[in-house]
Parts: C-alpha cells; sequence; structure tokens
C-alpha cells in the first residue's frame, strides 16, 4: 500500500498542529499540577464533552466494532452499547457530585470518603494498579490497533508502528498537560469523524459493493442487520443481551464506562467550571458516543463481510497481518483513493493520539499526585511534580508499547478487561449512596476480582466468556458485601465532612445521620431531588437509544420506524429540559 503526496501533506500537517498546540499551551500547563492535570479548573461543557467523545474514539474502537459485527452482527454492540445506562446515570447523578469533591484525581476521593491506614493503603495501591498496569493494558489494546493498522497500510513491523505513532503523541501530552489534550483532542475528533463519515461513504459507493441497498440484501450481510439478538437463539440472546443489560452495565469497571464515574471521565469533570458544566460535558459525551459515532464504522465493517467474507480471505491479501477479525476495517481502508486515504489515516492516527495522551495525563496524575507526592515526597514542589507526571508520561508509553507487542485482538483484551473489573462496579455506585461502605469494602472487591480473573484465565473450567463474567460478579459481589457488614465503619468525623463537602442524597445515610446527631455532629441539611435525577436518566438512555436506531432505520430505508423512534427522542428529550430546567 502507497499513499500518494497529498496523504503525507495531510498526515504531517495534523502532526505538526497538533504538537503546535503542545508547545503553545507548555508554558501556562507547566504553572503548577491544577493547571497540568486539571486545566485550571476551567473548561466549558462543550469542550470537555467533544475531548471525552474523542478519547474513547480510540484507534482501535473501529477494529473493535467491526470484530463485534462480523462475528455476532449488529446486535453483539450491546455488549458496549449497555454501557449507556452508567454514563447516564454518571450524567444525572454523579457529575454534580465529582465537582462538588473538588479533589485533583478521583483517587484522592479515597482519603477524603474513607479513614485510617486502609484509605491511605487504597490510594496507594489504586494510583498504581490503575495508573500503571490496567492504564497499560488499555494503551497497549490502542498500540495494538495501531500495528494492525501500519501492518496493512504502511507495511510497517509492529516496533516501528508503535514507535511512529507514539513519538508525537508523548511529545505533546508531555509538554501540553491536559489543557493540551483537550485542545487537541477537539480537532482530532473532527477530522476522525469527517475521515470515518467520508470513508464509510465511499466504500459504499465502490464497484465491488454495488450501493447501500446492495450492500443491506447482500447474503453475507442480510444476517447481520438486527438490532437485537435471535430470540430464538437462547445462547446469543443470554450472551449479547440480558446479562449486557442485567448484569455487566452496573457490576464492571472499565475505563470510560465506570459506574459512578471515574478515571478519565472524573478528570473531565473535575475540570469543568461547575457543576452544571461537568453535567453538560457528560451528557454530550453520551449523546455522542452511542448516537452518533457508531454507524460508519458499522456500514464499514458490513461491506467487510462482502470483500473478506472469512478470515482467512483478509489472511490471504495481507499474509504479513496479524490476524484477526479486526483487520477487517483497515483492510477495507486500502480501498480509498489519494487524499481520502490521507485523510481516513491522519483520523485513525487523531484517535489514537487523543486516546493515548487522555490516558497518559491520567495515568501520570495517579503516580505525580497519589503516589509520588503522598507517599514519597509530600514537600515535593509544584515544579517538581510536573516533571514527575511528564516523565511519567514517557514511562508509561514505553510499557505499553512493549506489552503491546504480545496481544493479538481487540476484542479479547475487552474481554480480559471486563473480567478483571467483575463485581466491583457496584461498590463505585454505592459508596456515594450507602454511608457503610468502607476501604476495606474496596479492597476485597478489587482483589477477590483480580483473583478471579486469574483463575479463570489460567485454569480452564470449561466455561464460556459469559459465564466466568457471572461467576466474577457473583464471587466478588458477595465478597466485598460480606467484608463490609464485619469490618468497622468509617471514621465518623471523616464521614461527617465528606457528607458535609459532597451532600449525597439517599436514605443509605440515614442510619449515619443519627449517629451524627447523637454526636453533636453538625451536617448541612440536603434536598434529595434523586426522584427527578433518576427520571432524567431513564430518559436520557431512551433518547439515546431510540437516536442511534433511528439512524440505523433511515440506512436501512425504513422510514415509518425512523420517524417514529425520532419522535420519541424528541419527547423525550423536551421533558429532560423540562426537568433540568426545574432541577
Amino acid at each position: 500500500m502507497q499513499l500518494a503526496t497529498l496523504d503525507w501533506i495531510l498526515i504531517i500537517s495534523f502532526f505538526s498542529l497538533f504538537l503546535l498546540i503542545g508547545l503553545i499551551v507548555a508554558r501556562q500547563s507547566g504553572k503548577n499540577t491544577q493547571e497540568f492535570f486539571l486545566s485550571g479548573r476551567n473548561m466549558p461543557w462543550w469542550l470537555l464533552g467533544i475531548s471525552m467523545v474523542a478519547t474513547t474514539f480510540s484507534a482501535d474502537t473501529p477494529n473493535l466494532v467491526t470484530d463485534i459485527v462480523r462475528q455476532n452482527g449488529i446486535s453483539g454492540n450491546w455488549v458496549w452499547w449497555t454501557f449507556l445506562i452508567t454514563g447516564m446515570l454518571t450524567v444525572f447523578v454523579y457529575a454534580k457530585l465529582w465537582r462538588r469533591s473538588q479533589v485533583l484525581t478521583d483517587l484522592q476521593f479515597y482519603e477524603m470518603r474513607y479513614s485510617g491506614k486502609e484509605a491511605a493503603f487504597l490510594r496507594g495501591f489504586r494510583a498504581i494498579y490503575l495508573g500503571v498496569f490496567f492504564n497499560v493494558m488499555i494503551m497497549a489494546s490502542v498500540c495494538l490497533a495501531a500495528i494492525k493498522i501500519g501492518g496493512i497500510l504502511f507495511n510497517l513491523e509492529a516496533w516501528e508502528s508503535v514507535l511512529y505513532a507514539s513519538a508525537i503523541t508523548v511529545a505533546y501530552s508531555s509538554i501540553g498537560g491536559l489543557r493540551g489534550v483537550i485542545f487537541t483532542d477537539f480537532l482530532q475528533f473532527i477530522i476522525a469523524m469527517v475521515g470515518s463519515v467520508w470513508a464509510a461513504y465511499y466504500i459504499v459507493s465502490m464497484p465491488e459493493i454495488g450501493g447501500l441497498q446492495n450492500l443491506l440484501t447482500h447474503e453475507n450481510v442480510a444476517d447481520k442487520l438486527n438490532f437485537l439478538p435471535d430470540f430464538s437463539d437462547t445462547k446469543s440472546l443470554l450472551v449479547l443481551l440480558i446479562i449486557p443489560l442485567a448484569v455487566q452495565w452496573w457490576s464492571v469497571w472499565y475505563p470510560g464506562a465506570e459506574p459512578g464515574g471515574g478515571g478519565y471521565i472524573a478528570q473531565r469533570m473535575l475540570s469543568a467550571k461547575d457543576e452544571k458544566n461537568a453535567i453538560g460535558a457528560t451528557l454530550l459525551f453520551n449523546v455522542a458516543h452511542y448516537a452518533l459515532r457508531p454507524w460508519p464504522w458499522i456500514i464499514i465493517a458490513l461491506a467487510s463481510l462482502v470483500l473478506y467474507p472469512q478470515l482467512s480471505d483478509i489472511g490471504a491479501q495481507f499474509p504479513n497481518a496479524v490476524l484477526g477479525h479486526d483487520l477487517g476495517y483497515p483492510a477495507m481502508l486500502t480501498n480509498l483513493p489519494a487524499g481520502l486515504l490521507g485523510l481516513v489515516v491522519a483520523s485513525l492516527i487523531a484517535a489514537f493520539m487523543s486516546t493515548i495522551s487522555t490516558h497518559l495525563n491520567w495515568g501520570s496524575s495517579y503516580i505525580s499526585l497519589d503516589f509520588y507526592q503522598r507517599f514519597v515526597k509530600p514537600e515535593a514542589s509544584e515544579k517538581e511534580l510536573v516533571n514527575v507526571g511528564r516523565l511519567s508520561t514517557v514511562v508509561l508509553m514505553a510499557l505499553a508499547a512493549l506489552l503491546a507487542l504480545a496481544l493479538s485482538s481487540a476484542l479479547s483484551t475487552f474481554a480480559i478487561l471486563l473480567q478483571i473489573g467483575a463485581g466491583t462496579g457496584l461498590i463505585f455506585i454505592l459508596r456515594w449512596f450507602w454511608w457503610r461502605i468502607n476501604a476495606y469494602s474496596e479492597i476485597t472487591g478489587m482483589v477477590v476480582s483480580f483473583i478471579v480473573a486469574l483463575t479463570f484465565e489460567f485454569i480452564d473450567f470449561g466455561l464460556e466468556d459469559y459465564e466466568k463474567l457471572v461467576y466474577g460478579v457473583a464471587i466478588t459481589t458477595v465478597s466485598w458485601i460480606a467484608v463490609t457488614l464485619t469490618t468497622r465503619p468509617t471514621a465518623t468525623k471523616t464521614l461527617a465532612n465528606f457528607y458535609n463537602i459532597v451532600t449525597p442524597y439517599g436514605k443509605g445515610w440515614r442510619p449515619f445521620k443519627k449517629i451524627a446527631a447523637e454526636n453533636d455532629i453538625p451536617l448541612k441539611s440536603t434536598n434529595d431531588r434523586f426522584t427527578i435525577d433518576l427520571a432524567c436518566m431513564l430518559l436520557g438512555i431512551v433518547f439515546v437509544y431510540t437516536s442511534l436506531f433511528a439512524t440505523g432505520y433511515i440506512i436501512y430505508g425504513n422510514w415509518l420506524g425512523a420517524i417514529i423512534l425520532l419522535g420519541i427522542a424528541a419527547v423525550s428529550a423536551l421533558i429532560i429540559f423540562k426537568l433540568w430546567k426545574r432541577n
């Protein structure tokens, strides 16, 4: 595959622009840790929302969706569509709570919510566990996509793809901080969306595909178009819909879709100007992430079934590539003409860079603030902490690149990460609602889920992946609940301080209020509007799903179905607006 001069001009121009942005904001970002890791807590909702979307629009996401569609059809996407539920819960319930907390990182929350040495241990351990181990796993899966794309489009060796793709990302991430990441994210999202939509349009118009109608009626595609799994196929229904809807969304911790918010999503909310902007940012993110972006990837994935119906067909065409169904996406891109190919390649590079840069800044914040400052050198100056953050970005990128060379599939990596986080999600939801949850609850959930994941990974019990997930959730949940009820509660003074800062709502705090009253500890009065917030959450879910499937019906030519769904979406949005205005 050879890129034309025009393609190279586009790619180099975008590279240069991203690096220039990092250089421009470097001085401002390097002032202190709040500037470097939270961009001064002064970001507007629209910029933060686009940044979140750009981060989740990683180079491996189109590959992952292609893998899913080729093997399980469009309905297979419920494995990640169900995370919308926890996303909307974050929008209307947790965004304002996070912004009120005023913490610099979501790990600082631990010593605000919990007490004792166990809280300090939890903060320090998760700084390494999430900031290094888990973070490197995520970045490695993104680097794997770069390896596959580089192998097909440029005939690059694996190490060459990772080296070239990460060099500039590390440069502007380390000098520009979160401000540089957010500004470049905005441009990268525009480039990525234009590239994916244009590529889908061109590919469908290719003579080999013959237009949208021929694609949708092709024998390799026709049985892949349903939005819901086949209800007569019990196993598919269970794996693709029931378990994700009934278990996965609330029980699994996954970066970008954490129950109760967390990770880089919390980082963006903490960077917002105020609570209103934090809510608006997460709402924009969830609408764009689930309703706006998937269809161009889905269309290209379906088209790949026409040109490469079997995995062996991809292997025959690209013998040097790391074989997998996720190769269907980059394989289709080889058919693009000069100019468009350069734009699409630039969009994939932009997607890679936006995801990696966010994970580098997020992970380095854990290392610098939650580990180095908290446990190694509490008296470290702001400049020193920023420098530790910058050095951490380089180390994290090197570790991710090395791990990427050992991976083979984006979907398999996704499954491993889900299993490791199985059963911990409910803790992150309830810790804001139930006073009794303590540091031991989180330590137990983290340790048990990890041990169970390793056990299932290295010992063959004859279980399917969905069975491993359910058993992992059950074992982990029972374990942390038992530990919660048999260990001492968080210190009353710590809980009172947390309550007065965050003012959480819910009946789960009533027993603590009685304890506080008995000890003459004053607590702020709260206006519990959980019912309204829950209603907004449910309406938000309806709005996004109906918008997503209305777009699908328009593509299918089912105008009646599209009009009905768009009508439901419009009514849902109107009610949300009225409730939100009242709130």
